[in-house]
């Protein structure tokens, strides 16, 4: 077949790929998306594949592990966010993508329904429940605090701990603001729970966590799952002092008390120094006043009770008459009960004489062969019918009865292999006979016969027929099957078509056509 020149230019499949790509960076460069997340996805690798959709189109994005570490929020299925990045191509995919430097959530609207969603979603899980919460110590010897250390909370906090109840105070640094906050405090109220009760670091009896005030923004990081976690697997009681009284997030419902702002933090956890002292010494007068009234009054009334008593000698006259009633009668009961046991051993010596106990020895040793007889009669009957059971039983297993079974199981075999042998010959047959008529519709059903008889067929560069010469245009490349193989060639018009030539031998090969140089479109 001749060659068929063509001014189509050739690019490999990575060529054209990094085009796309260049030209989608260069065109759109960095920009802003809003849209609602859709699918996330968070493999072993650190990165998040995530979805960004709106009513009409959906838009793939990458946040790197890198950045996705950094993020002020976590991205969540539905939260409406505005992206920050720029559009790419995945090559490897055939696919175009954004990847993504920072996410904000779309408003504090979104903020409030993503707050609501983990709400009613820890709420379900018991989180929130009042039986899970603990009561507070009365007096705590050591408090821990989990705040940033060098804000103003803490100074607030120490210096009233100071004024009313000074004790220990232990304090964990972290930063209550930022990407990184959530995980701080929650490392933090682990951290403290982990502490050994015996160990060099005291373990605290009471935690506060606290922060100022801020917006919803800046309070975000106590809104988290892992810190809400942490507060409610807490096993030391815990107060939240997130904010002003005004101010709530979600670790206020998990802790076992809210304190309004930081300092009522620490007014709840210790009580007043000079006020427990005044009232323990109240107490303590009261006390000794009652214990004096108490003594007093019983004095009196043991002094009245002796008074009405008798003497000790008149108790004792009555008790000490019957001790000597009864010693002066002991001796006669004691001679009359000797007495009556010597006559009922004499009684019981007149039954026991040695005729008696010869008679009895006597008739029990007839006894004893009168069994005896019985047992050794009864034996030699059963021994007599077991024998002649097992004499039934040799005259059924002769030699010629065991010969005779077994040449009756040997034809019986014979006849079922003989059948066997039958049905498997004609079963092969059935078979076979089934197959030829399949080879013959397979043979008429197929086109080959057809391509032998000097029929083609012909294909796109799909693979899929083509029916009508109107669907393929010029320059299309196409593949003619014949009976003894393939041939490529290309569609070209009739003003396009060369003038036939002489015909030559049909050879199975690959028709190779010219390109003419038409320049990069790139």
């Amino acid at each position: 077949m001749s060659e068929t020149p063509s001014n189509v230019a050739e690019f490999s499949v990575s060529e054209i790929s990094f085009s796309i790509k260049r030209t989608m960076e260069d065109t759109f460069g960095y920009v802003r998306v809003r849209g609602e997340l859709g699918r996330i996805s968070r493999p072993g690798s650190g990165h998040i594949y995530l979805d960004l959709k709106d009513d009409r189109s959906v838009l793939s994005g990458v946040i790197w592990r890198g950045v996705a570490s950094k993020l002020k929020i976590q991205p969540e299925q539905g939260l409406e966010v505005i992206a920050t990045g720029k559009i790419t191509t995945f090559p490897g995919q055939s696919k175009y993508q954004m990847v993504i430097d920072a996410l904000e959530p779309a408003g504090a609207g979104a903020l409030m329904a993503l707050l609501e969603e983990r709400k009613k979603k820890l709420a379900a899980e018991g989180l929130f429940a009042e039986e899970r919460k603990q009561l507070l110590p009365p007096l705590p010897k050591v408090i821990g605090v989990v705040t940033s250390p060098t804000g103003a909370v803490i100074r607030d906090i120490l210096h009233r701990i100071s004024d009313r109840f000074p004790l220990h105070v232990l304090v964990w640094p972290v930063r209550v603001q930022g990407e990184t906050s959530g995980a701080e405090v929650a490392n933090g109220i682990k951290g403290f729970n982990a502490l050994d009760p015996n160990g060099p670091i005291p373990r605290p009896d009471l935690l506060i966590v606290a922060r100022g005030g801020g917006s919803i923004e800046d309070l975000w990081g106590f809104n988290e799952e892992t810190v809400v976690r942490a507060a409610a697997d807490s096993q030391i009681p815990l107060i939240s002092a997130v904010g002003h009284e005004t101010d709530w997030t979600l670790i206020d419902l998990a802790a076992d008390h809210r304190a309004p702002t930081p300092t009522g933090a620490a007014e709840i956890a210790v009580p007043v120094k000079a006020e427990l002292m005044s009232m323990i010494d109240d107490r303590a007068r009261r006390l000794n006043s009652g214990l004096v009234r108490f003594v007093t009054t019983r004095r009196t009334e043991l002094r009245a009770a002796s008074a009405a008593l008798p003497a000790p000698r008149d108790l004792l006259a009555l008790p000490r008459q019957r001790f000597d009633t009864a010693a002066s009668s002991l001796e006669r009961g004691l001679i009359v009960n000797t007495k009556h046991h010597r006559t009922s051993f004499q009684n019981a010596s007149g039954r026991l004489s040695p005729i008696l106990l010869t008679r009895l020895s006597s008739k029990a040793r007839q006894d004893l062969v009168q069994i005896s007889d019985r047992q050794q009669r009864a034996l030699l009957v059963a021994v007599s019918q077991k024998r002649q059971a097992y004499s039934a039983i040799a005259a059924r297993l002769t030699p010629a009865r065991l010969s005779q079974q077994t040449t009756l199981g040997k034809e019986r075999l014979s006849g079922l292999a003989d059948r066997l042998d039958r049905a498997y010959l004609s079963r092969v047959s059935q078979e076979k006979a089934r197959l030829d008529g399949l080879q013959k519709l397979l043979k008429s059903l197929s086109y080959k016969d057809v391509l032998a008889r000097g029929y083609a067929v012909v294909r796109d560069d799909s693979g899929q027929p083509v029916r009508a010469a109107a669907s393929v245009a010029s320059g299309t490349a196409l593949s003619i099957e014949l009976a003894d193989g393939s041939i490529d060639a290309v569609a070209m018009s009739d003003s396009a078509a060369p003038k036939p030539k002489k015909p030559k031998s049909r050879k199975t090969g690959t028709a190779k056509t010219t390109p003419v140089d038409q320049g990069n479109l790139f």
